[in-house]
């Protein structure tokens, strides 16, 4: 197990690495200090409406004081930000741990900015239903803000700032405020790794189909082995995220022949020609491969993309790194932007399932009686797979976190 994680570390840094040569994933080198362009009146950075998953994503349902989720904002008590709180109940103090992450980090550029001048919060939180019904606001991930003298001219400036910050989509709304907002807790939570959904099924090797809500680990599933790039039964070795009850951003991707896929944005699809790409690079007239058994593999043409948001996220791990669900040829890894670099960092996981096997083979050879045995000696014991993100899956996103720059990853 040492082994493991000093190979895990090791794998990390080397595949952060590589990340470097992607377009905006990874390394970089270190640039100098840039000039700041301020924001003009009803400008707002991305370039894209505020709920599409590439800005702050789709809203997730309104969140009151009963709502189970309530337990999961936090109060923002920095004294570097003045909080108006016209309603008295400390409402727009509560927010989610990124916005108050990035609000924090907002504060401290504002006083470097101008000395003596404060960040001042005027709309955080909604529980009384002032905003639009899709508004941001009433999960804890908006805020609107001015500095605290008031200062009309420094609204351009404090919006650029907030970009810098890291809101995942600013917006100069008007001459009294800007507007900011952030990702979802959930969608950060997909960072990890990609996943499917718990309706999304899988063809076994006993020649059933199963819901991924429903797969054991150790059970073989059809998926695809990229040496022979033939479609092979594989068998689930773990799941990288396993959460039944985890509310999720997905792309739900329609092909021609009706099959439909639905998968987290930074997840990799097989393309025609043997690439894999993210889901969210895809685009309707793109083909992927499908393919429903051991002989038949095809491409198909994607005819809509949309985002949608589900409940429960799934994410089994084969041994050859790939399965197919829905009918269709994916990867196991995402946020990765290569299918062979991804099976490479997880190969550690591969060497302590192959352990385990030969471990259990060994055993049921010595107490298995002679007769018989040999029906069952290549069969592995079904487990049903813990809650939550793999620990493996986990510590190489933490080091992803601690090597490479917050803006580079937001």
């Amino acid at each position: 197990m040492k082994l493991c994680v000093v190979a895990a570390v090791v794998l990390a840094v080397q595949v952060l690495g590589v990340l470097g040569c992607g377009p905006m994933r990874g390394t970089s080198r270190r640039r100098g200090p840039h000039r700041l362009t301020p924001l003009v009146l009803k400008q707002h950075i991305p370039g894209v409406a505020e709920h599409t998953l590439t800005a702050s994503g789709l809203t997730e349902g309104r969140i009151d004081r009963n709502d189970s989720r309530f337990r999961d904002l936090e109060p923002n008590y920095c004294n570097e930000i003045i909080f108006k709180d016209e309603e008295g109940t400390g409402a727009d103090r509560l927010m989610t741990g990124r916005c108050k992450e990035k609000l924090n980090t907002l504060a401290i550029s504002v006083m470097n900015q101008w000395p003596g001048v404060k960040l001042m919060v005027i709309e955080g939180w909604d529980e009384e239903g002032q905003h639009a019904p899709d508004s941001l606001h009433y999960e804890g991930r908006a805020v609107d803000i001015l500095t605290s003298d008031r200062d009309k001219t420094k609204l351009g400036m404090l919006a650029r700032l907030a970009v810098e910050a890291g809101f995942d989509w600013v917006y100069y709304e008007s001459k009294t405020h800007i507007h900011c907002s952030v990702k979802s807790e959930s969608s950060q939570a997909a960072r990890y790794g990609g996943c499917f959904t718990a309706e999304t099924t899988v063809l076994t090797s006993t020649g059933t189909r199963r819901r991924l809500a429903e797969l054991r680990i150790g059970e073989k599933i059809l998926a695809l082995d990229t040496a022979t790039k033939k479609l092979v039964f594989s068998e689930v070795i773990l799941f990288l995220d396993y959460n039944p009850e985890q509310k999720r951003e997905f792309l739900q991707i329609s092909l021609a022949s009706g099959r439909t896929l639905t998968v987290t944005p930074n997840h990799l699809v097989a393309m025609k020609d043997g690439r894999t790409v993210y889901a969210e690079n895809l685009r309707v007239g793109s083909s992927v491969l499908v393919g429903d058994d051991l002989n038949s593999l095809k491409e198909e043409v994607i005819v809509g993309i949309k985002p949608v948001v589900r409940t429960g996220v799934f994410a089994p791990l084969t041994k050859a790194g790939s399965l197919v669900v829905n009918g269709v040829v994916a990867s196991c890894y995402a946020t990765i932007d290569s299918q062979s670099l991804a099976h490479w960092a997880f190969l550690p996981l591969r060497f302590a399932w192959n352990v385990k096997w030969s471990l259990q083979r060994a055993w049921m050879i010595v107490n298995k009686p002679l007769s018989g045995w040999d029906t069952e000696i290549n069969e592995i014991s079904v487990v049903e797979p813990p809650s939550g993100v793999h620990w493996y899956a986990r510590a190489l996103y933490s080091t992803a976190s601690y090597l490479i720059p917050s803006h580079l990853h937001n």
